[in-house]
């Protein structure tokens, strides 16, 4: 193995750190993708955080916004939810008929 790395012309490193860079940014570009796609940049997302027992710890606009953002986000996830039902049975659907 030395002997290969001895045989390989001066200046190789560079390419093995682009590659691994172009990798670096290839994890970083799907991850920003999958969380764009899967909703994970919602400003009010510190909201859901809290709860009614938080009440007495908040502003009462805060815990007004912290409330309304957990009924949005339950409703959301009620919505979500019912999409993949939906999306499962007409998987399900196609492989009856196949």
């Amino acid at each position: 193995m030395k002997e290969l790395f001895q045989s390989l012309p001066d200046g190789w490193t560079i390419y093995v750190w682009m590659v691994a860079g172009g990798l670096i940014i290839l994890a970083a570009i799907i991850g920003i993708r999958w969380a764009h796609k899967n909703e994970q940049f919602d400003e009010d997302i510190k909201y859901l955080v809290f709860d009614e027992t938080d009440q007495e710890k908040m502003d009462p606009e805060e815990f007004a916004k912290s409330q309304a953002v957990n009924k949005r986000q339950e409703e959301r996830r009620v919505e979500v939810l019912r999409e993949k039902e939906a999306e499962r049975q007409e998987a399900e659907k196609k492989r009856n008929h196949a």
